[in-house]
């Protein structure tokens, strides 16, 4: 029985403390961390959640689709994963499955789903304070990359304008 324990709270560590609650039919912004090479930016993918799988698992997942230049994508986020920066509900609509795989079948007008009232500033007021120190410390990193390379411009415009002026100082010379 110990050993269950264990797991369990082997599982706990890696939940995030808090996270939104998203169910099938919101239209959701995933905000999802992606590293290439060496650089690493946060990518935002919306969409309609068609399924929403474990809810009250580490393993919790969901399943996000959309058209984008007229081919479906869709895409599943582990919700306590270290990658999804953030999640955002951005419309509530009213379904009564939880799997709405019929959707993929649907186009245009027919793929409209009822839009429900709901307070959107309480329901995606959730602060994960690990995730927002984390997206910071990237927008600083992003923020020091581009002074250092404003930096490196204006060294680089000043040795040009510096050997532009020795050129017309030395034309004179010859001239004179």
């Amino acid at each position: 029985m110990s050993s269950v324990i264990n797991i369990q709270e082997l599982e706990q560590q890696f939940k995030k403390a808090a996270v939104v609650d998203v169910k099938s039919g919101d239209t959701v912004r995933v905000h999802q961390k992606i590293r290439e090479g060496s650089k690493e930016r946060v990518q935002i993918f919306e969409g309609l959640v068609i399924r929403v799988d474990r809810k009250a698992s580490h393993t919790a997942s969901l399943t996000v689709r959309r058209i984008s230049s007229g081919v479906g994508v869709e895409k599943t986020y582990l919700l306590h994963s270290p990658l999804v920066m953030k999640i955002e509900i951005i419309k509530r609509s009213k379904v009564r499955r939880n799997y709405l795989s019929y959707m993929r079948a649907r186009t245009g007008k027919s793929a409209r789903l009822t839009g429900m009232a709901f307070d959107k500033e309480a329901v995606n007021a959730v602060h994960d304070v690990k995730a927002e120190a984390e997206e910071e410390k990237l927008k600083e990193e992003v923020a020091a990359a581009a002074v250092a390379d404003a930096e490196a411009k204006h060294e680089a415009e000043a040795k040009l304008e510096a050997k532009a002026e020795e050129a017309i100082a030395k034309h004179d010379e010859t001239k004179a």
